[in-house]
């Protein structure tokens, strides 16, 4: 998605064929993938690149759907190749079907038919203006068209290669819309010979003198016979082949097996170095083994940039005034140097390229181009502290009126609500708590033996604590805890002792006998009546 829709950031050029080969061992995620992994915001089809080119909404946005890919690859015209292995294809074929101008491909194990592949696709191109509104386009497919509307396409054909058989240079072509019995007949002559090749023809020289007479001059080219080779057959296959020493002329020394250290071809017995791609990349040297092009680089340059050094031999040669592997290093320290003279580095530091490091002392950090500032540097601060209590605050050593007259005539302070460093003025911070642990704080310049003084107006003092009430509130706590305590205790007594009283009562009433008597108690005398007794 990033490919087709970062059309910017890649480079795809308009009126051009855009090509996306897409190579893979493995399948392939799409929309609803992501929730898997707490992403559920669906995928906008826009280009998230940072600047180094990495996606930049991996844990922002979910997988592409199919139809988002076909819809981004119709609307920017790109066909897209899936050259993926055996075990995919099946996987690939399917999904190429699904996506407008899509093919798949069996790639090999290494990668090596990756061009082919490519080259097959970039066979036979067409444009149209069926889509566009105009502007030719890459397509070969045209929808939603109607009855007397006119439509041009462009084929452009491109020869790859000629075919051995000459018979076979001649090729027809036929193109047609689908369903229409009209074609487009192509007659292709391909010119894989020029005149120049035959005998008889301007420029044709046999055993030419270009060719040291011992081969043909054609094209502007020598054709060597087969006992001699070389750009003017100056060298014998028997020399190259068979003379061992002229082979040996090609090495650097006897521990090496490979002729012009790999970068050349031996020929009689002189190393012909390679031609870069680029004709400002040169190999040269007896034995190929020298460049100007491998030498260290410095911020992506060689030799940082043509004018710190050239490469030579693999080594930087550095112009005057630089210095180190890469000329990457100025070697005056004039640009150490501030610029109303003195020390380098202002004695506060070292210079290394040209650029000053600073140093960290006891006092403090220095810093600044010339390690000129020292924003943590107590300086003078601990000589003006004492004024600025008394004229600001009125406080400290100097806090009587007639002391502070006498001894603070230098400067007075301008009082400002908060204190910030400007730093382009060079002024210092001065930090200070006073006897009543209060902090202020103020900041001093120095300009032609004039010293400017900005205090804090109000200084920031911690709230007041009333120790007296403090205790006292401890100790109506703890009273008033310890009273709680033991109304609770009273409480509780006082209801474990109801329970148990109740429990009596209830135990006393359900007795089944007089308190007030003994059951088993008999009385020492017995008592016995007659009943036939008719006394008076």
């Amino acid at each position: 998605m990033q490919a087709i829709a970062c059309r910017q950031q890649v480079g795809w050029r308009e009126k051009a064929r855009r090509l996306l080969v897409f190579s893979t061992d493995a399948g392939f995620h799409y929309a609803g993938d992501g929730k898997l992994g707490g992403v559920i915001a669906p995928n906008d089809g826009e280009c998230h690149l940072n600047s180094e080119g990495l996606y930049t909404h991996s844990v922002i946005q979910d997988y592409p759907s199919i139809s988002q890919i076909n819809h981004k690859v119709k609307q920017n015209s790109i066909n897209i190749i899936f050259a993926v292995t055996s075990s995919q294809h099946s996987v690939y074929e399917k999904l190429s079907q699904h996506i407008e101008g899509s093919s798949s491909a069996i790639l090999s194990n290494d990668s090596s038919n990756v061009v082919d592949l490519v080259r097959e696709e970039y066979g036979i191109t067409y444009h149209s203006t069926c889509l566009n509104g105009g502007s030719e386009i890459p397509t070969s497919k045209c929808d939603g068209l109607k009855v007397g509307d006119v439509v041009n396409f462009t084929a452009q054909i491109l020869v790859t290669s000629c075919p051995a058989d000459p018979a076979e240079w001649n090729q027809i072509i036929q193109i047609y819309p689908v369903g229409i019995n009209e074609s487009l007949i192509i007659d292709l002559e391909m010119l894989c010979s020029c005149p120049c090749e035959q005998p008889g023809s301007i420029g044709y020289e046999v055993n030419s003198p270009h060719c040291n007479n011992f081969g043909t001059y054609m094209c502007g080219i020598c054709e060597c016979d087969e006992m001699h080779v070389g750009d003017n057959c100056e060298c014998s296959t028997t020399d190259v082949h068979s003379d061992k020493e002229g082979d040996l002329n090609c090495r650097a020394d006897n521990t090496t097996q490979v002729d012009c250290s790999g970068r050349g071809t031996c020929l009689c017995g002189v190393c012909d170095c390679e031609k870069r791609s680029n004709p400002e990349e040169i190999i040269s040297g007896r034995f190929c083994e020298c460049d100007n092009f491998s030498c260290e680089r410095h911020k992506q340059l060689l030799c940082s940039g043509p004018d710190h050094g050239v490469c030579e031999c693999g080594v930087c040669v550095c112009k005057p005034g630089w210095t180190r592997s890469a000329c990457d290093c100025q070697a005056s320290n004039d640009t150490c140097i501030p610029p109303n003279g003195g020390e380098i580095c202002s004695g506060h530091g070292d210079c290394e390229c040209g650029v000053c490091k600073c140093r960290s002392t006891e006092e403090g950090r220095y810093s600044g181009k010339y390690c000129e500032k020292c924003p943590t540097c107590s300086g003078r601060c601990h000589e003006l502290k004492d004024c600025v209590q008394c004229q600001m605050y009125k406080t400290g050593p100097l806090k009587d009126e007639n002391d502070c007259a006498s001894n603070c005539t230098n400067f007075t302070p301008i009082a400002v609500d908060k204190v910030v460093i400007n730093e382009t003025k060079d002024e210092l911070l001065c930090m200070f708590y006073d006897e009543d642990d209060c902090k202020f704080t103020f900041k001093y310049s120095e300009a032609d033996d004039k010293i400017e003084v900005h205090a804090q107006q109000e200084r920031e003092c911690p709230p007041k604590v009333f120790m007296l009430g403090i205790v006292l509130g401890v100790i109506a706590a703890i009273v008033l805890v310890g009273l709680a305590i033991l109304l609770l205790w009273k409480l509780l007594t006082t209801i474990h002792d109801r329970r148990e009283f109740a429990r009596f009562e209830k135990e006393r009433m359900n007795a089944k006998w007089d308190t007030g008597e003994n059951p088993i108690y008999k009385q020492a005398t017995s008592t016995f009546k007659n009943p036939m007794y008719a006394g008076k």
